[in-house]
């Protein structure tokens, strides 16, 4: 993929792959309203992917017209008898037979209009829950002992670690996990060489190498300074004004300090010194104690000088840690709407359809893991979205159902049109915040 994001250009791949992106999630999204509806008895006319001229379409033997448009932001599914594309009013069914109303949305019982609706969000659950099982299976998860995968290019000369090796000890500590091995290397903070004793094959052995620790970018955030300047990971950052760096966690002290100046980057890229310099954006970030603190960043990611090995997963495993992964991203979703709400994080934290667009192009920019992460992230977003209880949106047609269930009667076309007023005047009023955020806080 960094590929082919390198031959497109620039603003060329953000818009492609944002493309893509949001086709996919479209296209899920609505497959959902399409195939829960065919499930239960409601005929769908139209199934869009995008809005405006028909760029192409073709009719299956069920009668739906399928499409792609040309203006690739959103998409609908019309059902049989809907007045417009939102489903929520219904049109002139007074020609049909009672058979055939049974077919439209209108006319077909609650409980098939409800799972219809809700199919939609569900599908983009499915989707996330798919794609981050999909990841784990494809990625695999690191080993339980650390056990060094790709060794990184790294200005060391005594980096004598190779692929494969197991680190028994680091200093004559055991470290017999994950868990254990960062516990110790954590508490050595003085020694930028340190003693590792390995098994390797059959043998163990003691060699010298680099800390863990050491200021080697391990991943970059996508829509960052970092990520604008061009830093990759592996690289490894030398010196940040002029002051040496001889552990990542020296760098986020160093860039809080430039309250947002301009700072330079001295950074080693295989076997070649360069400078960059880059201005930190403040962002929010977990203060630890389940809050969130601002802070001025680069928007890197602590890496070592070697990649940890990974072990396949089964399929129990990848679909309990794609269950895990979806709850926290949740959880996560809602804690930082509620903060912003109490306006105790910035609202920069939003973006409109250029932030989206960037986080498209840039989550290319770093591999496929990258973009197919994003994607589940992005998908499980529309979903929570659309489940917001907005008229036009899936969570407004299901109150109407709800209302429909406790009255035993459906909204008057009046209410339904001034509340459909109201919703898409939320809605795109939330665009237009969202697109002042991309705009004012980038």
């Amino acid at each position: 993929m960094e590929a082919i994001v390198a031959a497109l250009g620039g603003t060329a791949w953000t818009v492609v792959f944002f493309v893509i992106a949001l086709s996919v999630i479209v296209f899920v999204h609505e497959y959902g309203h399409y195939i829960v509806g065919r499930w239960t008895g409601i005929h769908s006319e139209v199934f869009s992917v995008g809005f405006g001229p028909v760029l192409f379409s073709r009719t299956d033997r069920r009668g739906t017209k399928w499409q792609v448009a040309a203006i690739p932001f959103g998409g609908y599914v019309k059902f049989l008898g809907d007045a417009d594309a939102s489903s929520v009013r219904a049109g002139d069914v007074s020609g049909l037979s009672a058979d055939e109303k049974r077919h439209t949305m209108a006319g077909a019982p609650l409980w098939a209009r409800a799972a219809t609706v809700a199919a939609g969000p569900v599908f983009n659950f499915i989707l996330t829950f798919v794609l981050l099982a999909g990841l784990s299976l494809a990625v695999g998860v690191p080993r339980e002992e650390p056990t060094v995968g790709k060794v990184r290019a790294f200005p060391f000369e005594g980096a004598a670690l190779v692929e494969g090796d197991v680190i028994l000890a680091v200093e004559g500590q055991p470290t017999p996990d994950w868990a254990t091995f960062n516990r110790v290397i954590d508490a050595i903070e003085d020694r930028v060489a340190l003693r590792y004793t390995l098994r390797r094959g059959t043998d163990e052995i003691e060699v010298t190498g680099p800390h863990p620790r050491a200021p080697v970018v391990g991943e970059v955030q996508i829509r960052s300074a970092a990520m604008d300047a061009g830093l990759r990971a592996g690289d490894v950052i030398l010196k940040v004004d002029g002051r040496d760096v001889r552990f990542f966690a020296e760098l986020p002290e160093i860039v809080s300090a430039s309250k947002g100046r301009p700072v330079t980057l001295t950074v080693w890229r295989d076997g070649r010194t360069f400078e960059l310099s880059l201005t930190p954006r403040i962002r929010t970030v977990d203060d630890g104690n389940g809050g969130f603190t601002e802070r001025y960043l680069l928007g890197l990611y602590s890496g070592m000088f070697f990649e940890p090995a990974v072990r396949r997963v089964g399929p129990w495993e990848a679909v309990t840690g794609a269950a895990q992964t979806m709850w926290l991203m949740t959880t996560t979703t809602f804690s930082g709407l509620w903060h912003m709400i109490q306006g105790a994080i910035s609202s920069c934290n939003l973006a409109g359809a250029i932030g989206m667009a960037e986080t498209a192009g840039d989550a290319a920019r770093n591999g496929a893991v990258s973009f197919v992460s994003m994607l589940a992230i992005l998908s499980l977003g529309v979903g929570i979205l659309n489940l917001f209880p907005i008229p036009v949106l899936d969570g407004g047609h299901l109150v109407f159902h709800a209302y429909e269930a406790v009255t035993r009667r459906k909204p008057s076309d009046r209410a339904l049109r001034i509340l459909t007023t109201v919703g898409l005047t939320l809605v795109l009023s939330i665009m237009l915040f969202g697109l002042s955020r991309d705009l004012m806080c980038h």
